[in-house]
């Protein structure tokens, strides 16, 4: 591998990707920049007409095949067969990019159960069912790259975010147990955590500018993230460009965790 160009490693020619959460924000953009570098995409979330949307923007916007298919993370089945669906059409599963999440916000005194377990089954149960149905095919392949979205909140806390700082927290270390349990198939398994994309999961706090002016600051850069500048990272755990690495946390967070 010595003689192979450096920009190569970074390509996806004739690879396959799957990205849950990928019909908005991070999700859509990552699918976009994998399908820049030459990725198939099947984008994944609850519903199938903004699915479809995406993958028409994406097959638009790249040159490259792309198709929707539905299903909640949340449920077992579903799960089981939005990845049947992808190989039913492409035949492999090269890269699995785990995106879905939500965040509710409450004082912990406040924070009703049944919301708690919401943002553990979509942030933490959701990906783990994606990454069991990702190593059923990827393992048997011999090769593979899975990415799980986390957070900078997987390594600092934030006031009224118990549920999804613990389901953040609870991903990296699920990222670390399988990256060993895949290790001797070739599966690779990291983590990317992102700090504040203004994404719709973060729309609410624009009503308090106090809150985002207090948000912001806790970043070194002091400013929201844009979109794009997630694709960078996504892509590189999802390549070549990052063969020597599984188990590891790579923090897009503009400086937030530095300090």
């Amino acid at each position: 591998m010595s003689d192979v160009h450096v920009m190569d490693l970074f390509r996806l020619d004739g690879q396959v990707a799957l990205i849950t959460g990928g019909s908005k924000g991070l999700g859509a953009s990552i699918a976009t920049g994998l399908a820049q570098a030459g990725a198939k995409t099947v984008i994944c979330s609850r519903t199938q007409a903004d699915c479809d949307g995406v993958a028409r923007e994406v097959e638009k916007a790249t040159g490259q095949e792309s198709i929707g298919v539905s299903g909640n993370v949340t449920r077992e089945k579903e799960v089981d067969r939005v990845f049947e669906t992808a190989i039913e059409k492409f035949g492999k599963l090269d890269v699995l990019i785990n995106s879905a999440g939500i965040n509710i916000r409450h004082p912990v005194e406040d924070f009703p159960l049944d919301e708690f377990k919401q943002v553990i089954d979509i942030n933490l149960t959701g990906a783990w069912l994606c990454c069991r149905a990702a190593a059923r095919i990827m393992k048997p392949q011999g090769w593979g790259s899975v990415v799980n979205i986390a957070s900078a909140l997987s390594g600092v806390g934030l006031k009224e975010r118990s549920a999804y700082c613990s389901s953040k927290a609870g991903l990296v270390g699920m990222t670390k147990t399988l990256a060993l349990e895949w290790a001797d198939s070739n599966v690779r398994c990291n983590a990317l955590c992102p700090g504040p994309f203004l994404t719709e999961i973060n729309v609410p706090l624009l009503r308090s500018p106090e809150r985002v002016k207090s948000l912001l600051r806790l970043t070194a850069l002091n400013r929201w993230a844009e979109l794009y500048e997630i694709r960078g990272a996504a892509l590189f755990l999802a390549s070549d460009a990052s063969s020597f690495m599984t188990g590891a946390a790579l923090y897009v967070d503009g400086g937030w965790t530095a300090q």
